[in-house]
């Protein structure tokens, strides 16, 4: 099983079905002449031009389009009124009497949530990434210092819409308004701390809208004046400090929260109209051209569909239509994420994502009610889907964000995922978004870093600096791109190159990646190259590793030659990755690894590294993954 395909040398292995016209290093990233752009891309014998295209500020791109609703002069005056602190009652109804508080209707949520988790709530647990904790145990106190997932948990009321996911109303309704008087009784008013973060704050209220049957649902009046005067007291906070959310998401669930309770609280015309614009301008500012959220995180891009399919929600149970742009930018957000499913329906992981099941991620988009394809070219967001037969290849080609966005940052340009129909092949650990459950805070800038991906690392050091608090550093600032269909002897193939300048400033160095996929997604076949860039590339030599973490479950066993290794799948299909060419000093070894899956739960797993020695001056390596039998 160590031995490959034929007696052929392992070069002529890896290209010698392809057209000498199709040669992957034929492709022109930089073009050197002043031909028009088609024209210099024909590719001889081919399909037509290739797609070349720098992805320099791809970090950047906003919909600047997204303006507020167009409104009357009357309209803008009350917005105006409103932001300058006119009550809403004021504004609405002058000369009356100020309504008790109460909400006008109730919401039919459409996202599901985890019922297990919602079980554990019922049996008096916090069941969150993985670690049980009792509630009379939890610390509500805003104060306390609490692991991110878990103060998102907890201050951000998220616990609402599992514990809905696990029952009728008659059963959860006392769970419910447990756990409430609980944190309202740790958090009587506003004040620092992490319950009081314009995310957190912002969900919080969100949720008590959506969820207010549960929390509502009891005999006791002063329990429901108290809950329904929390409601109000957490608005009027977010109506004053939305505006320093932290980050696009933190504002996007404050701008949602004020709108929601604008249609669902008494005098609430000024308070939606205000909201309404403030939330249009801040999905702006938070959304790249193609629908990719500009932090390049999944959970991102997750938590933007629920946030604004419950507030559509609330449309609906008041009867009002809402804004266009509301609906055309749920629209938008779900094409992507559909684009970085594997064969199981699950996420790869990136930018601190665990890979998120297949259960969640179609709950979700059927709640969204949005019927869409993946997006196969997402050039804003980066990532890069190749399918072919039953493979699926995933392949980050973009610089990551840039530190306003950066939630989970990784460093992870020019790193690729792989499935197989339902099973993973080649992945990253990820995991980095989940540290503080199962998986130690210890380790999360360590799953941030280059190593923890599928990709090429020089000196053992990160293509972009890697900071505390899930930020970036200096780094990767340009990604140059190629994606185009090759003609083989097999049919088709699917290609993909890119570049990236993260290694110049230290090393002199540009990685540029090429990834093929034969037509019936039983090769890909893949090779790095360093080019120098400048006078530092010239002298001297230098230490690689090009990384190829396993998913659980795959079992790798090296060759005799150590230039490869055969890969058994859990459904008993067999893969073989084979070094071809490259540096003579290159060698496969068998390391540790981690795989963090969509729970927070880590699982041990293995990785192959073809490591060694190159010169300053280049030098480039070539591999291939080919399905046997």
């Amino acid at each position: 099983m160590d031995t490959l395909f034929d007696d052929r040398s392992d070069q002529q292995l890896l290209f010698d079905d392809l057209d000498t016209a199709s040669q992957p290093r034929a492709i022109p990233l930089v073009p050197k002449d002043d031909q028009p752009l088609a024209k210099r891309l024909e590719e001889p014998g081919g399909k037509g031009p290739a797609e070349v295209a720098p992805l320099v500020a791809s970090r950047a791109l906003a919909l600047s389009d997204f303006v507020p609703p167009s409104a009357g002069a009357g309209e803008r005056l009350i917005r105006l009124a409103y932001r300058l602190g006119i009550s809403g009652a004021t504004l609405s109804a002058p000369f009356r009497k100020p309504s008790m508080p109460r909400l006008l209707a109730t919401v039919a949520s459409p996202p599901t949530g985890d019922r297990a988790v919602g079980v554990a709530l019922r049996a008096g647990f916090f069941l969150i990434q993985g670690v049980k904790t009792a509630i009379e145990q939890m610390d509500f106190a805003s104060s306390t210092r609490l692991a991110p997932p878990v103060e998102q948990v907890v201050h951000g009321f998220s616990w609402l819409r599992d514990l809905a996911a696990s029952g009728a109303r008659e059963q959860c309704a006392d769970t419910a308004e447990r756990v409430s008087r609980i944190w309202l009784d740790a958090n009587p008013e506003p004040a620092k701390g992490a319950a009081w973060q314009v995310e957190h704050a912002g969900q919080r209220l969100l949720a008590w809208l959506v969820h207010a049957p549960l929390i509502l649902s009891g005999r006791d009046d002063r329990w429901r004046r108290r809950m329904l005067g929390a409601m109000e007291t957490t608005a009027r906070w977010l109506d004053r400090h939305v505006g320093k959310g932290g980050d696009g998401l933190g504002e996007v669930a404050g701008w949602a929260a004020i709108t929601a309770a604008g249609l669902l609280m008494p005098h609430g015309r000024p308070r939606r109209l205000y909201g309404e614009a403030g939330l249009i301008r801040a999905l702006g500012e938070l959304v790249g051209e193609d629908g990719g959220v500009l932090s390049r995180s999944p959970l991102a891009q997750l938590e933007a569909i629920a946030l604004l399919t419950e507030l559509l929600a609330c449309y609906r149970a008041v009867g009002r239509d809402a804004p266009q742009a509301l609906e055309v930018m749920l629209e938008l957000l779900v094409p992507p994420l559909l684009a970085l499913r594997h064969g199981d329906g699950g996420l790869g992981s990136w930018h601190g994502a665990g890979a998120a099941g297949a259960e969640r991620i179609a709950a979700l988009v059927h709640a969204s009610g949005v019927r869409t394809r993946p997006l196969k070219e997402t050039r804003g967001w980066g990532f890069h889907r190749l399918s072919a037969g039953k493979t699926i290849v995933q392949f980050d080609a973009a610089p990551p964000p840039k530190p306003r966005h950066a939630r989970w940052g990784c460093a992870s340009t020019l790193a690729f995922e792989m499935s197989d129909g339902p099973h993973r092949l080649i992945v990253n650990c990820g995991g980095s978004a989940h540290a503080g459950g199962l998986v130690p805070c210890r380790i999360e800038q360590g799953l941030r870093a280059s190593a923890a991906h599928s990709t090429l690392v020089l000196d053992n050091v990160n293509s972009t600096a890697v900071l505390l608090g899930g930020k970036l550093g200096k780094g990767v600032e340009k990604v140059e791109l190629a994606r185009r269909t090759v003609k083989s002897r097999g049919g088709q193939a699917l290609q993909i190159e890119a570049s990236h300048d993260g290694y110049v400033a230290r090393f002199g160095l540009t990685h540029r990646r090429i990834l093929m996929l034969r037509g019936d997604g039983r090769e890909l076949r893949g090779e790095d190259l360093l080019v120098p860039e400048g006078r530092k590339g010239k002298r001297g030599k230098i230490g690689f590793a090009i990384r190829f973490h396993l998913a659980p479950g795959v079992e790798p066993r090296l060759a005799e030659d150590r230039r490869g290794a055969g890969l058994l799948m859990p459904d008993g299909s067999y893969w073989q990755l084979r070094l071809a060419g490259g540096d003579c000093g290159s060698q496969a070894t068998l390391e540790e690894s981690i795989w963090v899956d969509g729970e927070g739960r880590p699982h041990a797993t293995r990785q192959v590294v073809i490591e060694g020695m190159t010169s300053r001056s280049g030098g480039h390596f070539s591999w291939l993954l080919k399905k046997m039998g």
